[in-house]
């Protein structure tokens, strides 16, 4: 059964760092690129980068790709994103997936479906 369980989150002040994990399974980690993507309250989820299945090559937001970083533990079945500087507009609710070319395909792993994601709460 696949499943994304996202970890991590928390409150901090603006300025601050986060590091979020996701832990996969019940699927091969290492064959697939992932990314991360955010939803704010009242809005609607968002892509905020992605990683290759090797971990050799990274895609961010534009507005993001100089305070987010994403990296991998192919080992462990693990997704990571560090955020630093962080700011109010970041607050939301953090989910990990698979790269969107992967979903939907037959005989694939189900990757329409999403975690709880973790929250991540920015305020003084």
């Amino acid at each position: 059964q696949l499943q994304f369980v996202e970890s991590g989150g928390g409150l901090v002040q603006p300025g601050g760092s986060l590091r979020l994990s996701c832990a996969a399974s019940g699927f091969t980690f290492n064959n697939y690129d992932m990314s991360w993507y955010r939803q704010a309250p009242g809005k609607e989820r968002t892509w905020i980068t992605s990683i290759t299945s090797t971990g050799d090559n990274t895609i961010y937001k534009d507005s993001l790709r100089d305070r987010f970083t994403i990296s991998r533990d192919n080992a462990n079945y693990t997704l990571y994103l560090q955020m630093n500087d962080l700011k109010p507009e970041d607050t939301a609710v953090y989910y990990c997936n698979a790269h969107p070319i992967y979903w939907d395909r037959p005989g694939g792993p189900d990757f329409g479906s999403w975690g709880q994601g973790t929250q991540v709460t920015v305020s003084s």
